[in-house]
């Protein structure tokens, strides 16, 4: 005779504790379909950083109705906000991003396919990670309010992380000051939750002036601004052979000119520098900056330089690390339909050479995987104020690089979406288990303290500078 148990039955016969994973994650199902229209309506908009209006405003929005306070425009940033509920400790915050990134379009097509007009994008799924905390957060909310559990979770909506380094002046402005952990995602190709990497990055536009003139007619009376430019640029790449071999140099020239026959008495580049070691990064930058003095020096131009960015690397907490890895692998990868694999396929076909296979979406891969943490994020200044973790979760196909219009494709779509949801699931996982383990906090602080030192003092690398809310304005995608 089979034994048939109701759904009732069964919850009867779990630990108290599965039970409440089980009710936090059925209210984050009974989300989904909400969530999707949240971020599909931001991933329509693509709004770039500091430019994130009706994005941030949707978002703000959600938590307010769901009972949350929320201080709009905080640390200076019109697009940023925190929102609170909860009182007393332990604090538990989680991040939410929302930026576009310029310069690139995609519908949600297999096949290469821009959307004609559109000169911006969701190409690194922050449309996703910020609906994903969003959900999170509010389910986490609503599990403290029928548990009775004390504390306080707190969303924030970080804008400008494509450069814009939003998240430092919320650093800066002690806004996580009284933060026990901080949580965070992204999106990606694969699901992990490991020591994650990244490389602290300073960012400048470098603006050269010189002496207009007609360039056939009397050459020898103007100075290019744009010869400042080049000069520099080819000293920056003669720079390449003697750096650490692990540092990362780019750059854009975004503005060249307006006429071949004027000479450019304006030019301006946008440069990267970037490396493991934040110290590295100073010392790298500095050199560039001299670089640039004498560009200036050998064309008759002149140049000044503004920072626009500056993050630190990322500073691992293996205590907190290994629990999310448990908690993905409790929530597990991502399944597509019959529809989503042949999306998926012909996404993949796209691939030159793709580093993981098509099925490993369903897979978690192993705590010790790591992938090289070339990219940055400011997230990173936050993990050395206060024990940060994060995870990835498979919401674009397998291979798939980030800032591509693959990922711009598979993130408008139900690929990225169940991804998100298993991002919202397991966030608030995670969240349960920090408010009801106070030993885990405990033992996660220790580590943070022993790795950041006992002398470490935090020094924003961007300086004492303003948010740079109009770094995007000017290039294709980024405003007027």
């Amino acid at each position: 005779m089979k034994l048939i148990v109701s759904l009732a039955a069964a919850c009867l016969l779990l630990p108290a504790a599965a039970q409440a994973d089980d009710g936090i994650r059925k209210f984050l199902a009974g989300r989904a379909g909400h969530d999707e229209e949240i971020a599909r309506s931001i991933w329509n908009w693509a709004e770039v950083g500091y430019q994130e209006v009706k994005s941030s405003a949707l978002l703000e929005k959600e938590l307010a109705d769901a009972g949350f306070k929320v201080d709009s425009g905080v640390a200076g940033m019109p697009t940023s906000f925190v929102a609170s509920w909860g009182n007393g400790r332990p604090v538990i915050g989680i991040l939410a991003e929302f930026d576009a990134l310029p310069g690139i379009t995609q519908d949600v097509s297999p096949l290469r396919k821009p959307i004609p007009d559109k000169l911006s994008a969701h190409a690194c799924g922050h449309h996703l990670f910020g609906t994903a905390s969003v959900s999170a957060a509010i389910a986490l909310k609503d599990w403290l309010q029928k548990s009775g559990t004390a504390g306080t979770i707190r969303l924030y909506g970080t804008p400008a992380e494509e450069g814009g380094a939003g998240k430092v002046y919320m650093v800066r402005a002690g806004l996580f000051n009284d933060v026990d952990t901080v949580l965070h995602w992204h999106p990606s190709d694969v699901n992990s939750a490991g020591l994650d990497k990244a490389l602290a990055n300073k960012t400048a536009k470098f603006r050269f002036h010189g002496i207009a003139s007609h360039a056939s007619g009397a050459p020898e009376r103007g100075r290019s601004a744009l010869d400042g430019i080049e000069a520099m640029d080819y000293m920056v790449n003669m720079m390449r052979e003697h750096v650490p071999s692990d540092t990362r140099m780019h750059y854009i020239i975004t503005n060249g000119g307006s006429a071949p026959n004027v000479v450019p008495d304006f030019a301006e580049s946008y440069l990267y520098v970037r490396h493991p070691d934040p110290h590295q990064v100073e010392e790298i930058f500095d050199r560039v900056v001299k670089a640039g003095e004498g560009a200036a020096l050998g064309t008759g131009t002149t140049m000044d330089y503004e920072i626009i960015g500056g993050v630190y690397s990322m500073l691992q907490n293996e205590t907190l690390a290994r629990v999310m890895h448990a908690k993905l692998v409790e929530v597990g990868g991502v399944h597509y339909s019959p529809e989503e694999r042949a999306f998926a396929e012909q996404i993949y076909s796209s691939f030159q050479e793709p580093n993981m296979p098509l099925g490993s979406e369903a897979d978690v891969q192993s705590f010790d995987f790591e992938r090289p943490g070339a990219g940055s994020t400011d997230v990173a200044d936050i993990s050395w104020t206060v024990p940060t973790v994060g995870l990835r979760v498979a919401t674009w196909v397998p291979g798939t690089s980030a800032h591509s219009w693959q990922a711009v494709a598979a993130g408008g779509m139900s690929i990225g979406y169940k991804g998100m949801e298993n991002a919202s699931q397991v966030l608030a996982l995670m969240g349960k288990e920090l408010f009801t383990k106070p030993a885990l906090i405990a033992k996660a602080k220790a580590e943070f303290e022993e790795r950041r030192g006992p002398d470490f003092h935090y020094k924003p690398m961007l300086g004492d500078r303003a948010p740079p809310l109009d770094y995007r304005r000017g290039v294709p995608g980024g405003g007027e």
